[in-house]
């Protein structure tokens, strides 16, 4: 074979040429398969914003619901708490696989997957004021993006005598850093203000003692802030939030729980306009924004240690 009919080695797309990365994430606890038996709002949201984006990106998705008989999130340790330094990225106090500790968070994956996207879409109702527990569950597992140890094998895998001494050695300041810094987050939360639960002076209707309920102290003048602690997590952890990619609508509002379910959206014309409108300003920013460099590697470190 002459040098001329020898076949071309295909050569790696250049980093600035590669499709875009994003991950959708759906955080409603519901899952068709589950206790409700009946799909979340966030799941529908979720398939609808895949729908938006563009052609040719590396749409990344995944449903973190409570599946019946399935691995759950299992909770953060607070390592932190004993030495930063005992706080290993990514986290090594669970494993992928494990018969006696299942972990859906490393069995899905997240922490790489999680570290090859450009940016990320978080979709979730509010739930007691708050984001949902399984969201919750996933952003504490996250604390190792911030300042986790990336050298287990200095602290033979989890000696807190030993990490409480790394952290107070100058090596230290040479290894912890934002292990994700770079990345955008975009978030979108619903709620339905109560429902049909409240009387008309917005107290709820089966409370007894309505002088102990104020709904002038209620929190938020904003409902979008429910997701506040998510959002300054990302942003202390040097994950962009625009403030326009963090918005909230109203799903459901004086309406019975059974009757506001996710086929019920098509009635709330305002509620997907304010979905598609956030949807639209996600790959807008990604694309004016860019592709974060180096995400390769950093999926590469955010392989589990412990097997």
């Amino acid at each position: 074979m002459t040098e001329a009919e020898a076949p071309e080695i295909a050569k790696p797309v250049p980093a600035e040429e590669r499709p875009f990365k994003v991950l959708v994430i759906a955080g409603s606890q519901r899952r068709l398969n589950s206790c409700p038996g009946l799909n979340s709002k966030a799941r529908a949201l979720m398939h609808r914003m895949l729908g938006r984006l563009p052609m040719g990106w590396q749409i990344d998705h995944e449903d973190i619901g409570n599946e019946h008989g399935k691995p759950k999130i299992q909770p953060c340790n607070a390592c932190v708490s004993s030495s930063m330094a005992l706080c290993v990225w990514p986290c090594n106090c669970y494993g992928p696989g494990s018969d006696h500790q299942p972990d859906l968070f490393w069995d899905l994956h997240l922490y790489e997957r999680l570290a090859r996207a450009d940016a990320w879409a978080f979709i979730g109702p509010i739930n007691w004021y708050g984001p949902s527990s399984t969201l919750k569950l996933l952003f504490d597992r996250l604390v190792c993006m911030n300042g986790g140890n990336p050298r287990p094998d200095l602290i033979e895998k989890k000696s807190t005598l030993l990490a409480q001494a790394l952290e107070r050695s100058p090596q230290w300041q040479d290894l912890t850093r934002n292990h994700l810094e770079g990345r955008t987050a975009a978030f979108f939360c619903y709620g339905d203000q109560g429902g049909a639960d409240l009387d008309e002076t917005g107290r709820p209707k089966i409370l007894r003692h309505k002088d102990w309920f104020d709904p002038a102290d209620e929190p938020f003048r904003n409902e979008r802030d429910a997701y506040q602690g998510l959002v300054w997590q990302c942003r202390y952890s040097g994950i962009e939030v625009p403030d326009r990619l963090w918005r909230h609508a109203d799903i459901g509002v004086g309406r019975l729980y059974a009757d506001d379910q996710a086929g019920d959206m098509t009635s709330e014309p305002d509620a997907l306009a304010a979905f598609d409108a956030w949807a639209d300003d996600f790959a807008r920013h990604v694309e004016a924004k860019g592709r974060v460099p180096d995400t390769t590697e950093a999926e590469r470190s955010a392989r589990s240690t412990t097997q």
